[in-house]
C-alpha cells in the first residue's frame, strides 16, 4: 500500500481504539447528527449524484432521504439489538455480548452512491466499528461528500475515504488493521474479494447481482401490477441489482400485459436531470449503455422480438422491451443493468417457479396473485433472498437484504446488519 493510504488505514484503527469504548447512547447521539448533516443538505448531495451517474435529481432526493430513514430505524432499535442475550444453563451465568471487530472496509457501487454507503456503514459504525470506502470511482464528487457528511462535529472521525483502483483493493484487505470486508459490485469484485478475505480468515459480505423474475399470474389484476411493473424495471433507469429483469407472465395475459406495459413506460418523462418532472435518465456511463445495446442485439438475433424502444445514442438507452424470449437467449442469462425489460410466458405456477430459478442470480423474485395463500405455501420453492408477493422487491431498513447463489453471501440491515461485523462472545460464570 501507499503512504497515504497507509495513514488513513492507520487513523482508523487509532480511531476504532477511541470509538469502540464509547458507549451504545454516545454512538446513537452521533447518528442523529448525522442524521441531521444528512438533511440539512439533501437537495446538494442528490445534485451531485446526478452530476455523478446521471441519476435524475428528484429520485435522487429520494435516495437521500431514504439514508435518513435507514438511521431512524437504527436509532430506535439499535441498542436492543446490540444488547446481546442471556442462556438458562446450569452455570450461575451465562450471556453474550456483541463486540466490534475493528477497521471495516466497504467497496461500494456507483448506481446507488449514498444509499449503498449508508447502509453498510451506519450499523457498522452503531456496533463500535470504524469504517474505510473504497467507492466507485465514476462518482467522486458523492464520494467527497460522503466523508465530509460523517464527520460530525464533536465527534471521533469514525468514517475514512480512500481512493485507489479496484485492482488494489486485495492489498488493502491484506493490513492486519483491516477486520472485515462488505461489497456491492460484480460478481468478478465479489468472488476476488471473498477469496483474498478467505486466504485472510476475515468475515465477508457481498451483495452482488441479481436477474430477479417478476411473476404475473393468470389471476393477477393488470390494472394494479402494470405501474409495479414499470417501476420496478425502470427505477434509477433500471440500474438496480433488484429491479425486475424477467418478467414471466401468464401466457392468458402476456398480450395484454404487452400492451398496457407499454403504454405505462410512454409515460415516463426525459429530459433535464435537474428538472424534477424528469423520471428516467441517462444511464451512467457510455460503455454500460454499450454493453446493454450488445445483450439486446444478441437477444434479437436469437429469435427475441423487439416491441418497442431499443435506441441508443451515447449514454442514453431508450426504454425497451423485448418479447418471444426463452431462456437460452442472452437477456434471460445475463444481468441487464439498465432499461432493457424482457417477457417470458408460462401455463403452470410450477414452469413459472422453474423459469425463475433458472438464473445463476437469487436476490428476489416478485409474484402476483389473488391467491395469496397459494403462494405462501410455495415461498420455500424459490430460490431467492426474498419473495415479496403482491410488491416489487424493495430494500427497507426493517428487513434482511442479500442473496443467494451469485448474488452474494451474508445480509445486510435489519438485525443481521448491524450483527454481521461483531464478535459475538460467549460469557460463563460458573
Amino acid at each position: 500500500m501507499e503512504n497515504k493510504i497507509k495513514e488513513i488505514v492507520n487513523c482508523a484503527n487509532q480511531s476504532y481504539s477511541k470509538w469502540r469504548k464509547q458507549d451504545i447512547e454516545h454512538r446513537i447521539t452521533y447518528l442523529k447528527a448525522l442524521k441531521n448533516n444528512l438533511l440539512a443538505n439533501k437537495e446538494h448531495y442528490a445534485s451531485l449524484m446526478t452530476k455523478d451517474m446521471n441519476k435524475p435529481l428528484i429520485q435522487a432526493i429520494g435516495e437521500v432521504e431514504k439514508c435518513g430513514k435507514l438511521i431512524d430505524y437504527y436509532i430506535d432499535h439499535g441498542k436492543e439489538i446490540l444488547k446481546g442475550r442471556t442462556i438458562a444453563t446450569e452455570w450461575s451465568e451465562v450471556y453474550v455480548v456483541n463486540d466490534p471487530l475493528g477497521v471495516i472496509l466497504g467497496v461500494m457501487p456507483w448506481n446507488f452512491p449514498f444509499w449503498q454507503v449508508f447502509r453498510f456503514a451506519v450499523p457498522t459504525l452503531l456496533a463500535g466499528n470504524t469504517v474505510i470506502v473504497k467507492h466507485a470511482s465514476n462518482v467522486p464528487l458523492s464520494a467527497e461528500a460522503l466523508e465530509n457528511c460523517f464527520k460530525v462535529e464533536g465527534f471521533e472521525q469514525v468514517y475514512f475515504n480512500v481512493t485507489i483502483p479496484g485492482k488494489e483493493v486485495n492489498s488493502l484487505i491484506e493490513s492486519p488493521y483491516i477486520k472485515g470486508v462488505s461489497l456491492t459490485g460484480s460478481e468478478a469484485a465479489g468472488s476476488s474479494v471473498a477469496k483474498k478475505a478467505g486466504e485472510l480468515i476475515k468475515p465477508v459480505v457481498l451483495e452482488l447481482g441479481g436477474s430477479n423474475a417478476f411473476i404475473v399470474c393468470q389471476d393477477a389484476n393488470l390494472a394494479k401490477v402494470i405501474p409495479v411493473a414499470v417501476n420496478a424495471r425502470f427505477q434509477n433507469t433500471g440500474q438496480s441489482c433488484i429491479a425486475g429483469k424477467r418478467f414471466l407472465v401468464h401466457n392468458a395475459l402476456k398480450e395484454q400485459f404487452i400492451e398496457q406495459f407499454q403504454l405505462e413506460v410512454s409515460k415516463l418523462k426525459r429530459g433535464d436531470l435537474f428538472d424534477k418532472n424528469t423520471t428516467i435518465g441517462l444511464m451512467a456511463r457510455e460503455d454500460l449503455a454499450i454493453e446493454l445495446e450488445s445483450i439486446m442485439k444478441a437477444s434479437i438475433s436469437q429469435g427475441a422480438r423487439l416491441v418497442f424502444g431499443g435506441h441508443r445514442e451515447g449514454s442514453w438507452f431508450e426504454p425497451t422491451l423485448l418479447a418471444e424470449v426463452t431462456p437460452e437467449m442472452e437477456a434471460f442469462r445475463q444481468e441487464t443493468f439498465g432499461p432493457l425489460a424482457v417477457v417470458v410466458g408460462f401455463d403452470t405456477l410450477e414452469e413459472a417457479i422453474q423459469l425463475s430459478n433458472d438464473s445463476r442470480f437469487g436476490l428476489g423474485v416478485s409474484i402476483f396473485s389473488e391467491d395469496v395463500d397459494l403462494l405462501r405455501s410455495r415461498v420455500s420453492d424459490f430460490e431467492d433472498g426474498a419473495v415479496f408477493i403482491n410488491e416489487m422487491v424493495i430494500s427497507d431498513p426493517r428487513v434482511p437484504f442479500g442473496g443467494n447463489k451469485f448474488s452474494g453471501i451474508g445480509r445486510e440491515m435489519s438485525e443481521e446488519g448491524l450483527l454481521a461485523f461483531v464478535n459475538k462472545k460467549s460469557v460463563i460464570i460458573k
